[in-house]
């Protein structure tokens, strides 16, 4: 049985003014798929995340989410679809005078009606599931950097959202901190069915986390390769992709 497709992108193209940044990107993300976006740097990856989840609009193309279109969405219908998602950005993005508990509380503080004992019960759960339980009452500044990017996920959680789209989840992290958060995506994929989209060009996790991805590259204005990150490794199609996965500079 195929699995149900909840994104899907088709001839996508993103500039800013006469600067084409990429341009026919065409692919689809199913349920509960673990989805990498890769690339070098500068050649959109960060871009085609925030056009998805609807900060930017396509200068031509479209992307359908959950059944709607951000881009052409609007007034109960888009916040309704923005509820359905989830985001991390690079940095964790935590407010530094409120605890991980209150950070954690926000989307339910805005989004839903719920008295605060049970909010505050919805926040310690997804702490829980990001491995912060004992640590609710902390500050951002009290915590290293790889509990504020679980952190990060505990917030985008915080609405049950069947989509999360991570930016970047292993930048300025050790190896052992990165390996840590690789693992704790794949449980939370699979324990609870989430959809992931994961920005990121660090090839340990691509290749730990990821079911399926796509290639961006700068100089094509594009992608240049789709599919399981394991076999474009040992099969690359293009000289582009050998070098990524290989390390190789030239």
């Amino acid at each position: 049985m195929t699995a149900e497709t909840v994104i899907t992108a088709r001839d996508v193209a993103m500039g800013f003014g006469s600067r084409v940044l990429f341009r026919d990107v065409n692919f689809s993300v199913a349920r509960g798929e673990v989805f990498v976006i890769l690339g070098g740097s500068g050649c959109g990856k960060s871009t085609l995340l925030k056009l998805m989840i609807g900060l930017y609009q396509p200068t031509a193309g479209h992307v359908t989410i959950l059944g709607g279109d951000l881009a052409t969405a609007d007034g109960e219908a888009r916040r309704n679809l923005l509820r359905r998602l989830g985001v991390m950005w690079q940095s964790g993005a935590l407010f530094g005078s409120m605890t991980l508990l209150e950070n954690v509380m926000l989307p339910l503080e805005a989004h839903t009606d719920l008295p605060r004992e049970a909010r505050e019960d919805v926040a310690r759960v997804k702490l829980g599931l990001v491995g912060l339980a004992d640590a609710a009452g902390r500050l951002p500044a009290e915590i290293s950097g790889g509990m504020a990017k679980r952190a990060g996920i505990a917030r985008a959680m915080a609405l049950d959202p069947p989509i999360l789209f991570l930016d970047e989840p292993s930048a300025g992290l050790d190896p052992v901190t990165s390996a840590g958060l690789d693992e704790l995506i794949k449980d939370l994929a699979r324990d609870l069915g989430t959809t992931f989209v994961v920005v990121t060009h660090e090839l340990q996790s691509i290749l730990a986390i990821g079911d399926r991805c796509i290639m961006l590259d700068k100089e094509a204005q594009g992608m240049i390769a789709e599919g399981d990150p394991r076999a474009l490794r040992d099969d690359p199609p293009n000289d582009t992709v050998r070098r990524f996965f290989r390390r190789e500079t030239r």
